[in-house]
């Protein structure tokens, strides 16, 4: 590193230094955001670093991140997309390859999906002329059940794609052997859950696919990002054509040859010789990353671990915070498994004497962010009206989560002094109700 460089980086530090200083929380003023980035000094001076070389395509840092990515997940691959969203597409697409022969996913195939879902774990399906088969959640652990999939395996179902919703591990040891026994794909949505472990094991770890987002909202931020891991070198292959145009070269940008055989390729009914940079094996897209963006990607996954433990501590001082409310159902860990929680989900019970509507109203108001839990059933999603899918049993749960239930933060941005005011507000709320409630039933 060249001096210069040397100090303007320096430079980088001390002006993060001087612009980061923590504000004073005031209860009801300062915002309390149910999701966040958390952004240090190595992250604004990795931001700037990959900027001063002018490293505006993918290269070293995307590299790097990949293969760290992989080894956390105890994968063998691991390629960077735009977006979680997009990994979702390209997991997805990747079934419907034509290199997997036989096994391929073809218009028309069911695939087992649950009925409350983000919108993009399901989208694929529907825009590869897949069929989604619906299936409910339970409460409390907002995850669906193997029973519950078990039932809707039919003559045309091909692969089942489930996340690990907040954070939460579904019960995937026991999905990922169904899904073998049955021959079908298992594609493991765990934008929500990097650094959760199931038995010991990393989220992620257990399907054919894996996907993982970096929008800012989760554990590790790019600002913009995502990422497609598998153990299956074949697979990856697959992934990595379909983000990069559909080609069937595997050059990185800028580079040539790396087969040794650019020019001897007869593909298709192209002629013999033909540059194999611009053979397609695929009908891709360009949904590649940038180097600036997996710079702080890698600043970010060195504090996985820190922010991880900060969302446990969090979830938990909630958690028992909250313990023995009346008209709140709480939310549990699968058995099993130890979540990186995303969020703190709360249901409100049926008899409860105020609605979902007034409790959020009320934390909005005392400047406490809420969220639902995404699309709620998504059957009833106006986007979906029209389109094909089936349902197997009834969506009861989902039905409850989307017209009572809602989630607040645990990011690590929040303090223990924050969480002590949500829990105090929502304490307030629910008390002074039900002190209302009783004095209307003895007037």
């Amino acid at each position: 590193m060249s001096d210069q460089k040397a100090h303007l980086l320096e430079e980088v530090r001390k002006y993060h230094e001087s612009v980061d200083q923590a504000a004073t929380f005031e209860p009801g003023v300062t915002e309390i955001w149910p999701s966040g980035a958390v952004l240090d000094a190595d992250d604004r001076v990795a931001l700037v670093e990959a900027a001063l070389d002018l490293r505006i395509a993918a290269g070293k840092s995307v590299r790097e991140f990949q293969k760290a990515i992989a080894r956390k997940l105890n994968l063998r691959k691991a390629h960077l997309t735009n977006s979680g969203s997009s990994a979702n597409l390209l997991a997805v697409s990747a079934l419907t390859s034509p290199h997997l022969e036989e096994r391929r996913l073809r218009p028309g195939d069911e695939v087992i999906t649950p009925a409350a879902a983000f919108p993009t774990t399901v989208n694929p399906l529907l825009q590869n002329g897949l069929t989604p088969v619906f299936v409910d959640v339970e409460l409390k652990t907002y995850n669906t059940t193997v029973d519950l999939v078990k039932r809707a395996i039919g003559p045309k179902t091909r692969a089942i794609i489930i996340a690990h919703t907040l954070g939460n591990p579904y019960e995937v040891t026991e999905m990922a052997r169904l899904a073998k026994e049955h021959d079908l794909f298992l594609i493991e949505d765990n934008c929500d859950a990097l650094g959760s472990t199931y038995e010991g094991r990393p989220t992620g770890s257990f399907g054919d696919l894996a996907t993982i987002s970096f929008y800012p909202a989760h554990h590790i931020t790019m600002g913009e990002g995502g990422c497609v891991a598998t153990g299956s070198v074949a697979m990856a292959r697959i992934v990595e054509s379909l983000r990069d145009w559909g080609r069937d070269c595997w050059c990185e940008p800028g580079k040539s040859n790396t087969c040794f055989k650019r020019f001897e390729w007869q593909l298709g009914s192209l002629p013999a010789g033909y540059d194999h940079k611009y053979i397609y094996s695929h009908i891709g897209y360009n949904l590649k990353t940038t180097d600036l963006q997996a710079a702080l990607g890698l600043t970010q996954l060195a504090k996985l671990d820190g922010f991880c433990a900060a969302r446990k501590h969090n979830w938990s001082r909630l958690r028992a915070g909250l313990e023995g409310l009346p008209h709140l159902v709480l939310p549990e860990a699968t058995p099993g498994a130890d979540p990186s929680w995303f969020g703190f989900v709360i249901t409100l019970a049926q008899d409860a004497p105020f609605t979902r509507a007034q409790l959020v109203s009320f934390l909005e108001s005392r400047k406490i962010g809420t969220r639902k839990l995404f699309g709620g059933n998504l059957t009833r999603q106006p986007a979906y009206i029209d389109q094909p899918y089936r349902v197997v049993g009834e969506l009861t749960n989902s039905d409850v989560i989307t017209e009572r239930t809602f989630w607040i933060g645990v990011y690590p941005g929040l303090t223990d002094e924050m969480i002590d005011y949500v829990i105090s507000s929502i304490k307030g709320f629910v008390l002074s109700r039900r002190s209302s409630s009783a004095a209307d039933l003895a007037a």
